[in-house]
């Protein structure tokens, strides 16, 4: 991939698809109808896909399509941790920061994956609120938006009720939010929440949704979590002290993706993760260096069925 593919922007579902149909006929040697049952298409559509990458000229005795040498890291991606399906967004610079890439390849996604009656449960964070420019919304019939932590007093921009209710503006849809903080003084104050104040069947509605849209928290002092005040200096220290790697709806993971012995996973107002893997689509959003073994535990803590990320991030994943 040229650096100067960066400046095209996303691309379109289309142009994946045919990218992939591309590299699964031509190099791994898959049939037509292996490709349509991999990819969730018809094989009409799969020689539909062949045939348009032929007349661009993307196809000669190697792959010259743009997106074949992310293909070739995508599919090596799903097949080392088991994930249906990798999208990685072009970023050279193995310094930077990743967010806007990866923002504008999941906007992209989340713009063709949403549906009329669909019930969407939506996480929070730097780099799902940056994902809100690149969705094309749209008005949906009987569609639902729930967020899946608690939020904070203040208005902020990564305030997870925030994203979760400009996300339900997008698509005309109906907003759940959670009326409590992200993370309680005591287990006791939780419990009450949960079972005096409605919360409870908020989290019911989450364990049926069609599509869950989250991303992970590192554990430095400069992850999302950290800089607007969630939890305090002294929490994070021994957070780390308890193994702690990053969270997930601040439900605190260890590297091996189990939740860590600590008592701040003890007053998070949060879907419960365990449960979340019910979700039929579960897409992990989130990449970066210092969301490096984050990002390795959450693949293990949610199996996620999508993981959208950047170049570098993918290729660090496989080392």
């Amino acid at each position: 991939m040229q650096p100067a593919l960066e400046a095209t922007g996303p691309q379109s579902e289309t142009d994946r698809l045919r990218a992939r149909a591309v590299w699964l006929y031509h190099v791994e040697g898959l049939t037509q109808n292996d490709i349509a049952t991999q990819l969730g298409i018809n094989r009409v559509m799969v020689v539909r896909l062949l045939a348009d990458a032929k007349r661009r000229n993307e196809v000669r005795v190697t792959i010259s399509a743009p997106l074949a040498d992310l293909v070739e890291l995508e599919r090596a991606v799903e097949m080392r941790f088991g994930i249906a399906r990798v999208i990685v967004a072009p970023f050279a610079d193995p310094e930077g920061d990743p967010v806007r890439v990866i923002a504008a390849a999941a906007g992209n996604f989340i713009s063709g994956l949403m549906k009329s009656g669909m019930t969407v449960g939506v996480g929070w964070g730097r780099t799902l609120y940056n994902t809100l420019p690149f969705i094309a919304g749209a008005t949906l019939d009987d569609f639902r938006v729930i967020s899946l932590l608690g939020g904070i007093a203040a208005a902020r921009r990564f305030n997870p009720a925030e994203f979760a209710w400009q996300f339900a503006e997008l698509y005309q849809a109906e907003g759940f939010l959670i009326p409590a903080p992200a993370v309680v003084d005591s287990p006791e104050t939780k419990h009450a929440l949960l079972e005096r104040c409605g919360l409870a069947a908020i989290f019911e509605m989450a364990d049926k949704l069609d599509v869950a849209l989250l991303s992970v928290g590192g554990i430095s002092n400069m992850t999302t979590s950290y800089r607007t005040g969630y939890i305090t200096e002294s929490d994070r220290r021994s957070l780390i002290e308890a193994g702690a790697v990053g969270d997930v709806l601040y439900n605190f993971i260890d590297e091996a993706g189990d939740l860590v012995a600590h008592e701040v996973n003890n007053r998070v107002i949060s879907a419960n993760l365990l449960r979340l893997r019910r979700t039929p689509e579960r897409v992990l959003i989130s990449g970066g260096r210092d969301k490096l073994v984050a990002v390795r535990a959450a693949l293990r803590t949610l199996a996620p069925t999508t993981l959208i990320t950047d170049e570098q991030t993918a290729m660090s994943l496989l080392v």
